[in-house]
């Protein structure tokens, strides 16, 4: 082997200054989902090249600046694997790009994506962005969180969380649906949400496998949501 290898603390405190948020725990779930691919010692640690560190990097960055999920950025790293470009100014591999400020998205939106639970790096989202990035005017984001939908922090920035929810909202309206309609989409998340922290304290799993198991758990409250609706549907 030629060239730096690195511990995977070694990485965590390279990025850190970028990406402070990062822990070795997400570099270990990132490494599950095939993302990166560490060397092994004989010992079982992991090594990181420089070229898997820079991997790492563009992972987190498109999670943070770009809202890519996991399978979006999966499907760039194979294109970037077999010598193809990725245009990272272009909608996400997969995915269409959000519709024009003002305007609401078709009833053709976009399809589920592979979502990941895991904890997202830290993103701050001013209200303009919020609103051009789902597509929607400033008067609809007020309606939107007066329903308990979105919420501001202290200094009146949004999360990608936020960015999500209105981007959904969104569509909805495009069908004639208000956030007034929604408000039992929040209700059903908190009390899933609180099913999932429950289970986990009662369950009290090692450090290192919480957040393995918080993924699995809110993952299946997807599912079942899913699954009954599509019975209910036919």
């Amino acid at each position: 082997m030629t060239g730096a290898r690195h511990t995977i603390g070694q990485v965590v405190r390279e990025l850190s200054a970028d990406f402070p948020d990062l822990t070795i725990s997400k570099v270990r779930f990132l490494e599950g989902k095939g993302l990166i691919t560490p060397e092994r010692t004989p010992a079982g640690y992991r090594l990181f090249s420089d070229d898997q560190v820079e991997r790492l990097r563009f992972v987190l960055t498109s999670q943070r600046d770009r809202f890519w999920p996991l399978k979006v950025i999966a499907d760039a790293l194979d294109q970037m694997d077999r010598g193809l470009s990725v245009d990272l100014d272009a909608p996400a591999p997969g995915r269409p790009a959000p519709p024009p400020a003002g305007a609401l998205p078709g009833a053709t939106g976009p399809a589920v994506q592979a979502v990941d639970f895991s904890s997202r790096e830290a993103v701050r989202v001013s209200r303009s962005e919020l609103c051009r990035s789902a597509g929607i005017e400033p008067s609809q984001l007020d309606d939107i969180a007066s329903f308990g939908l979105v919420h501001a922090d202290r200094e009146g920035w949004y999360s990608s969380h936020d960015v999500d929810i209105a981007r959904a909202v969104a569509t909805f309206a495009s069908f004639g649906l208000e956030p007034r309609h929604l408000r039992m989409f929040r209700l059903a998340a908190d009390r899933e949400a609180a099913l999932v922290q429950q289970t986990l304290t009662a369950s009290r799993p090692a450090p290192d496998e919480r957040e393995g198991m918080r993924n699995e758990l809110a993952a299946a409250c997807l599912a079942l949501h899913v699954a009954l609706v599509r019975a209910e549907l036919g």
